[in-house]
């Protein structure tokens, strides 16, 4: 296992103060920052770099830990969601797609380990690459500080997508009804606008869906998905109750 004291040289300058700021992010500090170190190393360095192995039996681990914790959660928190509906609710934020969007919102990219072929290719903003260096960091967390440290980990970051799911796929995608509503009253489609306040380990996004010019809805959330969601479902809500007035107040974000 690699030593604790070094770091990638083809992560950005600083790279102690890098691994630091990630570890503010995520909410953990590691006790063996090797571990750390390991979950971030890609094998493209690896190639480079022989004797030094990559993260995937991280990731690995981490995929497997990652399913139990969800899995564990969306049956006590649900429990009279049957079978089918725990399973899709678990299979929407236990994808590539979820693991990239999270690890890119915790900043994993730049603290990656890559080797110079794939930093030239746009490795640190990979979808595929960064959701398995998220797996590997959950692995990482769990062999360094235990299931109870992994599961805190998992939930911080993923227990709102978790509740969007389980309210079911369709029936409350705002945007979708959203889009769907105003093509056919106003034949136009919703402009988000978002902005974010907060640092980057509690930032908050705030979002605009404007409608004829105009601000039919406001939301926030963790993500830009989020926060696009809660402003379609407030407009979507003020339209269809009647509020003929959803513009008046004017853009605040």
């Amino acid at each position: 296992m690699p030593s604790t004291t070094w770091w990638p040289s083809s992560a950005e300058a600083g790279g102690r103060h890098t691994l630091a700021s990630l570890d503010d992010r995520l909410g953990y500090s590691f006790t063996d920052h090797a571990l750390e170190q390991l979950a971030l190393t890609h094998r493209s360095w690896c190639s480079e770099n022989p004797g030094h192995e990559s993260n995937e039996r991280l990731e690995f681990l981490g995929d497997a830990v990652l399913g139990l914790v969800v899995t564990e959660y969306v049956f006590a928190r649900y429990p009279s969601m049957p079978e089918g509906q725990l399973a899709k609710t678990r299979a929407s934020v236990v994808n590539a797609t979820t693991l990239a969007e999270v690890a890119a919102e915790v900043g994993l990219g730049p603290a990656l380990r890559l080797g110079k072929g794939e930093e030239a290719s746009g490795g640190r903003s990979k979808s595929s690459l960064l959701a398995d260096a998220m797996e590997a960091v959950i692995g990482a967390v769990y062999l360094d500080g235990g299931y109870d440290a992994a599961r805190r980990l998992v939930l911080s970051l993923l227990t709102e997508r978790i509740e969007v799911a389980a309210e079911g796929p369709g029936e409350h995608d705002y945007k979708t009804q959203l889009q769907e509503l105003a093509a056919r009253r106003f034949d136009e489609l919703p402009v988000y606008r978002i902005r974010d306040e907060g640092p980057d380990h509690d930032k908050r996004f705030f979002a605009a869906v404007r409608l004829g010019g105009e601000v039919a809805g406001e939301g926030e959330g963790r993500s830009k998905k989020q926060a696009e969601q809660a402003a379609a479902k407030d407009a979507w809500a003020r339209i269809t109750s009647g509020l003929g007035d959803w513009g008046g107040e004017g853009e605040r974000a």
